[in-house]
């Protein structure tokens, strides 16, 4: 699909902008999608459950937290993924989808370890299982992001975001079919379950199309040194090139565009608690409308991309926040354990933006980078987001236990506002690489 046989954004008509949704390149990225979602959700969420349900104390399980810091340092190892050719699989599969069936082929090693291990007997086993099993998970959302920029021009990187977060979802309600199955049969057949799961992903990434964008660049020629510097010192020189001094304010957009949203998470399972509501019904409301409302959120954000363009997109995500954000203080200052109908409002308008956002922001990362460098570069920004947001929430508590819930939910909606102007300012007078208008023209003939 060439950019050229496609209207500009203001001629696109509503039939167009759906039926994008229903193209083979979508489809695999929404399998590719739920294939990254499932490691993460098992060993973050699953094996805690395990091993607080044999006995293991809460101080021991914190400890393998720890493996998840892969996903955060990721970006680390993404230039071996940028360039580094798996033997045998990259003639056959070429680059990305060789070390997306190798990160998979990872995970089901990883998951099938931890099957065959018994916890109360020893947990250097778990212990490894859990980092290969964590490790693959991150290589493999660096080559499937690697995958997404290359596979859509930038126009669609919004559709792509949706499909991949739609994914993701599928894989929580799989990882919870999975606790399901440690309930009915035993937690190692859970274990193997998942594997099986991931194993059917990685057939089925057979079946894909391999993107060309950025097969040439990718190459490492000379000797070891320029290599490294190829690998490592060029992704970075390239931002500096085509962002120049406008580096820093897309950076520190990057770093608080998602703020809001990260910060008020951490409390808004605190406010339910001390309101007094049940749990099965705040339950109820987050796995019934409220997931409906982030599914619903995912594709109105890809289809406000793709339709209006990503600045106006981006725009229109910080209303959302702000206003959804002051829904929590409203709920906090006017709700008891009775209120229902508010507590839904709240969940369903916060899980509505949140998808909403998730959506543009992902589009806008994937805009900055060049697909000669996908992996290295998208991992690296993306790290800036991910990091900063999740240290500032771990103060989320210590605020709100100083300010109190209103005035808390209402700060966190104020962090909307310099997101407001830096993007202003970047919109207004900001040059194509910082909008998201430069084209790189391997992908944009993809």
């Amino acid at each position: 699909m060439t950019d050229a046989s496609l209207p500009a954004d203001e001629s696109r008509s509503w039939r167009e902008t759906v039926l994008v949704y229903f193209t083979p390149v979508m489809l695999s990225m929404l399998i590719l999608g739920f294939a990254s979602g499932l490691p993460l959700y098992m060993v973050f969420q699953k094996l805690s459950f395990w091993l607080r349900d044999a006995g293991i104390e809460r101080s021991t399980i914190g400890f393998f937290y720890w493996v998840t810091l892969s996903y955060t340092f990721k970006f680390l190892w993404a230039p071996i993924v940028d360039r580094v050719k798996i033997p045998m699989l990259h003639s056959r599969l070429g680059a990305r989808r060789s070390w997306i069936v190798t990160a998979i082929s990872g995970t089901v090693i990883g998951l099938a370890i931890i099957s065959q291990t018994d916890p109360t007997q020893g947990l250097v086993p778990v212990a490894i299982g859990a980092l290969l099993l964590s490790y693959s998970g991150a290589t493999l959302d660096v080559a499937i992001d690697a995958w997404r920029i290359e596979s859509a021009p930038n126009r669609m990187q919004a559709n792509m975001a949706a499909a991949y977060s739609l994914g993701y979802r599928l894989a929580y309600m799989t990882s919870g079919l999975g606790l399901a199955i440690s309930q009915w049969a035993d937690w190692s057949v859970s274990f193997l379950a998942m594997a099986g799961a991931m194993a059917i992903s990685a057939g089925l990434v057979f079946f894909m199309k391999e993107p060309a964008a950025g097969v040439a660049k990718r190459s490492l020629e000379g000797s070891f040194a320029m290599k490294v510097v190829s690998a490592v010192w060029e992704p970075l020189k390239q931002f500096l090139e085509r962002l120049g001094g406008w580096l820093v304010p897309v950076i520190l957009l990057v770093m608080i565009y998602r703020l809001s949203d990260f910060t008020m998470g951490v409390m808004a399972s605190p406010l339910y608690a001390d309101i007094g509501f049940d749990r099965a019904i705040v339950g109820g409301i987050q796995s019934g409308p409220g997931l409906a409302a982030t599914m619903i959120g995912l594709f109105v954000g890809g289809i406000a991309v793709f339709r209006f363009g990503l600045m106006k997109a981006l725009v229109i995500g910080l209303v959302i926040t702000l206003i959804t954000n002051g829904a929590y203080a409203w709920l906090a200052a006017t709700a008891d354990s009775e209120s229902i109908g508010r507590l839904t409002v709240a969940i369903v308008g916060d899980n509505l933006a949140g998808g909403f956002v998730t959506t543009a922001f992902i589009a806008y990362l994937s805009s900055l980078v060049d697909p000669a460098n996908a992996a290295t570069q998208y991992a690296l920004i993306s790290s800036f987001y991910a990091f900063v947001a999740k240290f500032l929430s771990g103060f989320s508590g210590v605020l709100a236990d100083a300010v109190g819930y209103v005035n808390f939910f209402l700060i966190t909606a104020a962090w909307t506002v310099p997101a407001g102007i830096l993007l202003f300012i970047i919109m207004t007078i900001g040059p194509k690489a910082a909008t998201g208008r430069h084209k790189f023209a391997e992908r944009e003939t993809t």
